[in-house]
């Protein structure tokens, strides 16, 4: 990782390069393959100590900054907040590197091995009251638990009936 410094109302003492350096060591498995860039900016502005640490790697921009009574507490509260976005974003590119793996690996499979095919589950879900309804009634049970379709018995004339929802949004109705 390549560091550059720069101090405002502060020098830059090769102690607090070594905080730094020690710091970002721990963390550096975070910024593996392409080599990072970090430019560290301390400054003291009336008792207050502050930093701010600018990161590009890869493509990506990792900024964060903090302030405190202490230079040290300031750059380690500082190197937390890079650490805690820099396994945010390398969980996110390996996530997705995953994702586009296990799509390759099933969308071309091989001659010799035979696609397997799971069964399909059959998962129950809650019983509907058996009572005869209205279609209306059945348009807002179906609105009110926010299904597609509901089958119901109709109250007229006893026969099932299907209500479903069409694409330009108005209700659909089969009966049997």
């Amino acid at each position: 990782m390549n560091f550059e410094f720069t101090g405002r109302h502060i020098e830059v003492t090769p102690a607090l390069r070594s905080h730094v350096e020690d710091h970002f060591e721990k963390i550096s498995h975070l910024f593996d393959g392409k080599p990072a860039k970090a430019h560290i900016i301390i400054e003291v502005e009336r008792g207050r100590h502050r930093s701010e640490i600018v990161i590009n790697w890869r493509n990506e921009v990792l900024t964060a900054n903090s302030s405190n009574s202490d230079m040290y507490l300031s750059l380690s509260q500082t190197i937390g907040k890079i650490e805690t976005q820099a396994r945010k974003l390398k969980d996110k590119v390996i996530d997705k590197s995953h994702k586009a793996s296990k799509i390759a690996v099933e969308s071309t499979p091989t001659d010799t091995a035979e696609k397997s095919v799971s069964p399909r589950k059959i998962i129950e879900t809650d019983a509907l009251a058996s009572k005869p309804m209205t279609v209306e009634e059945a348009v807002l049970e179906m609105d009110y638990r926010n299904y597609q379709f509901l089958m119901f018995r109709n109250a007229n004339g006893g026969d099932i009936a299907l209500v479903f929802r069409r694409k330009d949004g108005h209700y659909g109705l089969t009966r049997s």
